[in-house]
């Protein structure tokens, strides 16, 4: 007896029906998703388009439309590039950013990832959520607090310094200090930030069987081997991926957080490229030397971001997006 074959289907029918039926599973997840998409649109890809004017001797003021004072603004091609490059100050600018970079990432990136270790090893719950809600308050802080707060302990007028005057010593003021600036930047990230990092390592921890633990405490491990075996290899893909991130963020290493100490301790110490950009671009409304230097500073990001992702792949993790 002959068996039945099923209907040929076409690979457009197979097609059209696979999207019809996770379209209706997953409905609900995509409307949830279109009000985040609409902002990203917003906010983030349609100004991409706002970069012409880097190749054009753009004025707001032939229009009262700024859509219309592009069109009519003349182009002078790759003219804003060449006096970006041949600024010295530009290059200044990215001396002190890569610097700052470096130290963020060897000083403040293995706090975050330390501190979780030791959250993670209190046993007491009570204990280690007060902890973690101590440390991750500084988060939500602005950046104008976080200054102050440094300011008193750390400035001419500070605790530190009062507390020396009275024992006959003068002159403290790490405030004003060019030379210690960058590590004090860092150190008020450190304060500021660290407390997210732990959130991140944290649920990275909380997804490690208990029971690799147990078979590594029967195998006479002690708490620093499982640590180094069983703790750290499950950060490993976090760690990476973070830093694939904060690599790509490279060029970007706190603007307000400058600006605000920048009369205090000179251009020398705190020009960085965001502040460039803002005073020699925005303030001096000389807008497409701003996007000029701007559109500079992301495309070398895009690269740092695609450098870091492919040695990630090197090492065996995923980064940021798979090969």
């Amino acid at each position: 007896m002959a068996t039945k074959r099923a209907p040929a289907t076409t690979p457009g029918r197979r097609s059209g029906r696979t999207l019809r039926t996770r379209w209706r599973r997953d409905r609900t997840l995509v409307l949830m998703t279109l009000p985040a998409l609409l902002l990203v649109l917003v906010f983030n890809y349609v100004p991409i388009l706002g970069n012409v004017v880097a190749f054009q001797d753009y004025d707001p003021y032939l229009s009262e439309n700024g859509f219309v004072a592009v069109l009519e603004s003349p182009w002078i091609g790759f003219e804003q590039f060449e006096r970006i490059f041949a600024d010295s100050a530009f290059w200044h600018a990215v001396r002190n950013t890569f610097v700052l970079f470096l130290l963020q990432l060897v000083l403040f990136f293995p706090v975050p990832v330390l501190l979780a270790l030791l959250i993670n090893s209190v046993v007491r719950p009570r204990v280690r959520a007060v902890a973690q809600a101590i440390m991750y308050l500084p988060h939500f802080f602005s950046w104008v607090l976080v200054v102050t707060v440094f300011l008193q302990i750390f400035g001419g007028a500070g605790i530190i310094a009062q507390t020396l005057r009275q024992h006959g010593y003068e002159g403290f003021d790490l405030m004003t200090d060019p030379e210690i600036f960058k590590y004090l930047v860092t150190l008020q990230a450190v304060w500021k930030d660290a407390g997210w990092g732990i959130i991140v390592f944290l649920a990275a921890l909380s997804a490690v069987p208990g029971e690799l633990y147990e078979a590594a405490a029967m195998d006479g491990a002690g708490r620093l081997r499982r640590m180094w075996h069983v703790t750290l290899p499950a950060l490993r893909p976090v760690i990476a991926l973070l830093l694939v991130l904060r690599v790509g963020d490279a060029l970007t290493v706190g603007f307000e957080q400058l600006l605000l100490q920048r009369q205090a301790v000179g251009v020398e110490a705190s020009e960085v490229l965001d502040t460039y950009v803002w005073w020699n671009g925005i303030r001096n409304q000389d807008f497409g030397y701003a996007a000029a230097a701007g559109l500079i500073k992301g495309l070398v990001g895009l690269a740092l971001v695609l450098g870091a992702n492919k040695v990630a792949h090197l090492m065996g993790e995923q980064g940021v997006y798979h090969k």
